[in-house]
C-alpha cells in the first residue's frame, strides 16, 4: 500500500488478499470498496461478491446493475485506490454500449411481451387441466401432458427473465408473479435459480465455479473433471470414481434420456436450499408456500386421471416436453471452451464471448427459444429484456469482430451435434484414462461427427 497526492494506493497484490468471507474487498474505475458487511444483503447473493472478490469487477458490475446503484457505492469506499489502474480497449468499447443502450432506455422499456407471455402460461395450463378433467379419452389426457409440459416451458423462460431484471414495474407484482410461474406453477424455487444462475454468469464455463457445468456423476463436458476436482459452488469435493466413469462414459447416449427427466433435480435442488440453515434464503417462507402449492394442485390433478398408466404417461409426456428446454440450456455452453480456476472481474468479455454460444433461428421461432438463441448477446448484457437481443445483436458481433473475441453461431441442429460430440470425447477419455487428453474439446466435437 502507498500514498501519492493525498491518496492512498493498494496493489493488486495486496487487494487479491481480501477475497475470503468476511474480509470482501472489490475495486470499481479504480476506487476499491469494502463489501464484507454487505454480502450477506447483496439482492444478487453473496456468491457474485465471493467469486470475484479481490479484484476489479467493473465490467461485471456494469453488466449487473443500474445507473442508479452507483450512488450507493461511497458508503462502501475504504479509502484506497487500485495502483496502475487501467482499462482495455474491449472494455471501453463494452462500457460505452451499455451506455449507448441505457440512453435509448432499452434496459427500463420491457414492453408489453410479459403479458403475453403471462397469458399463454395460463392458456396452456388452463388447456392442459381441462382435458384432465373434461374428457375421457386416453390420447387427450397425453395431449394434455404435452401442455403441462409446454406450459413449464414458457413459465420457465419468465423464471429466468425475472431473474434477471424486473418484468413488471411493480415490485410486489413482479414478486407474486416470480413466485406464481415459478414457485406454484412449476414447482421450482425463484430463489433457488436466481441463486444458481447468478453463479452461472459470474463465473461462465468455470468447472469450479460454475454449476451449470458440474453435472455429475452423470456428466462431464471435459476429462478436467477426471481429476475430482472440487465445486466452488456446492461446497463439495465432486468425485470421480468407478460409478462416475461408468455412467460417463456413456454419456452420449443417456444425455438426451436424462434431460426427459432432468427436471427432478431442480425440484431436489429446490428443496435443498428451502431446507439448508446454513444459506440465507430472502423471503424463504413465501418461497416454501408456493413449493408447498405446487405440490398439492399437481399430484390432485394426477390423481384425477382415471388409472395408474395414464396417471404415469402424463407425468413423463409433461416432463418429456421440458426436458426440450433443458437440452436448449445446456446447448449454448457444453462445446464452449471451459477452463479451471477463478473467474477474473477484468476480462469479462473474453470469458462470456468464450463461453458461450447463439442458435440461427428465425424472429417467428424466437417464442421457442425464450431468448437463449442470443446467448453471447444476454451473458454480455444480462439486464437487457430479450425483445432486444435480436437487436443488438450486429454491435455484439462488431465488438468480437473489433477485438477479436469468438462469436459462435450455429444452427439449432448443429448445437445440438456440437454437444453430443463434445460429451462423446469426454466419454471415450473417459473409457480410456490412458490416453492424450486434447487441447480443445470443441474441435475434438467437431471432428467426430466430420
Amino acid at each position: 500500500m502507498a500514498e501519492l497526492n493525498n491518496k492512498k494506493y493498494i496493489s493488486s497484490q495486496d487487494l487479491a488478499k481480501h477475497n475470503k468471507p468476511g474480509d470482501l474487498w472489490i475495486s470499481i474505475q479504480g476506487k476499491v470498496y469494502n463489501v464484507s458487511d454487505w454480502a450477506q444483503s447483496h439482492p444478487g447473493g453473496e456468491l457474485p461478491l465471493l467469486n470475484l472478490a479481490g479484484q476489479d469487477v467493473t465490467d461485471a458490475f456494469v453488466a449487473y446493475h443500474p445507473g442508479s446503484a452507483w450512488q450507493h457505492l461511497d458508503r462502501f469506499f475504504n479509502g484506497y485506490y487500485l495502483q496502475h489502474y487501467t482499462v482495455s480497449e474491449v472494455s471501453k468499447d463494452y462500457r460505452k454500449l451499455v451506455n449507448e443502450f441505457s440512453k435509448m432506455g432499452l434496459f427500463e422499456n420491457r414492453g408489453l411481451g410479459v403479458y403475453f407471455q403471462l397469458f399463454s402460461v395460463a392458456m396452456l395450463f388452463s388447456l392442459s387441466v381441462y382435458g384432465v378433467l373434461c374428457s375421457d379419452k386416453a390420447w387427450v389426457h397425453l395431449v394434455s401432458g404435452g401442455l403441462m409440459g409446454l406450459g413449464w416451458i414458457q413459465s420457465g423462460w419468465l423464471g429466468h427473465d425475472s431473474g434477471h431484471y424486473q418484468i413488471i414495474s411493480n415490485k410486489k407484482v413482479n414478486r407474486f408473479a416470480q413466485i406464481l410461474t415459478g414457485n406454484c406453477l412449476a414447482g421450482i424455487s425463484i430463489a433457488w435459480w436466481k441463486r444458481n444462475h447468478n453463479a452461472h454468469h459470474i463465473a461462465c464455463n468455470s468447472l469450479e465455479f460454475d454449476p451449470d457445468l458440474q453435472h455429475m456423476p452423470f456428466f462431464a463436458v471435459s476429462s478436467k473433471l477426471f481429476q475430482s476436482l472440487r465445486s466452488c459452488y456446492y461446497d463439495r469435493k465432486m468425485n470421480f470414481d468407478k460409478f462416475t466413469r461408468f455412467l460417463v462414459s456413456y454419456q452420449h447416449w443417456t444425455f438426451y434420456p436424462v434431460m426427459c427427466f432432468a427436471r427432478i433435480n431442480l425440484f431436489a435442488q429446490s428443496f435443498m436450499l428451502l431446507g439448508s440453515k446454513r444459506l440465507r434464503v430472502p423471503n424463504r417462507g413465501q418461497e416454501i408456500l408456493g413449493l408447498l402449492v405446487f405440490w398439492i394442485w399437481f399430484p390432485l390433478l394426477v390423481s384425477c386421471l382415471p388409472n395408474w398408466g395414464e396417471r404415469v404417461l402424463f407425468v413423463v409426456a409433461s416432463f418429456s416436453i421440458t426436458g426440450i428446454q433443458h437440452v436448449q440450456f445446456c446447448l449454448n455452453h457444453f462445446s464452449s471452451s471451459v477452463y479451471v480456476g477463478t473467474p477474473v472481474g477484468n476480462d469479462w468479455c473474453e470469458k462470456q464471448t468464450n463461453g458461450s454460444l447463439d442458435i440461427v433461428c428465425p424472429s417467428w421461432m424466437d417464442w421457442f427459444h425464450g431468448g437463449l438463441q442470443f446467448q453471447i448477446e444476454h451473458h454480455l448484457f444480462p439486464r437487457l429484456p430479450r425483445r432486444y437481443l435480436r437487436m443488438i445483436a450486429p454491435l455484439v458481433k462488431e465488438l468480437c469482430k473489433k477485438h477479436n473475441l469468438p462469436y459462435t453461431s450455429v444452427s439449432f441442429t448443429k448445437a445440438n451435434t456440437l454437444t453430443v460430440g463434445t460429451l462423446r470425447a469426454a466419454a471415450l477419455q473417459a473409457r480410456d484414462l490412458t490416453s492424450p487428453v486434447p487441447k480443445n474439446l470443441v474441435w475434438e466435437a467437431v471432428h467426430t461427427y466430420g
